[in-house]
């Protein structure tokens, strides 16, 4: 079960984030997961909340962000979302495409909370 290891990772790129930057109170932390990254959004959700009891982020949420798998066609030069993992262009049939999403394992944002408003803050 990698998705652990993934939810170990993001706690501690986040609780890095918060200490580097002196970061509020996470709310949110939003990750997106492509398709095809092999990852199982409900095992890793199940790995987050066992493993950010007692820490700071005890009260965060994970959110994913799942996204479909999207190709282009090297052929006819159109985008389209890949259905049913059949790779092959859908406006020619061409199999020539380079996958343009899907791939995604990363956190996108964080949600934070001070004493005035909340606000998104990227991870660098």
């Amino acid at each position: 079960m990698h998705e652990l290891s993934i939810a170990d990772s993001i706690i501690k790129t986040v609780l890095h984030e918060i200490e580097v930057k002196n970061l509020p109170s996470v709310k949110r932390i939003v990750v997106r997961i492509g398709a095809l990254s092999g990852v199982v959004p409900d095992a890793l959700e199940f790995g987050f909340e066992a493993l950010v009891i007692d820490t700071p982020l005890e009260r965060s949420r994970l959110v994913i962000e799942y996204l479909p798998v999207r190709g282009k066609c090297r052929e006819c030069g159109k985008d389209f979302e890949v259905d049913d993992f059949l790779f092959a262009c859908p406006h020619c049939a061409s199999g020539a495409i380079d996958v343009t999403q899907g791939e995604e394992l990363d956190i996108a944002y964080l949600d934070v909370e001070d004493e005035s408003h909340p606000e998104r803050h990227s991870p660098s």
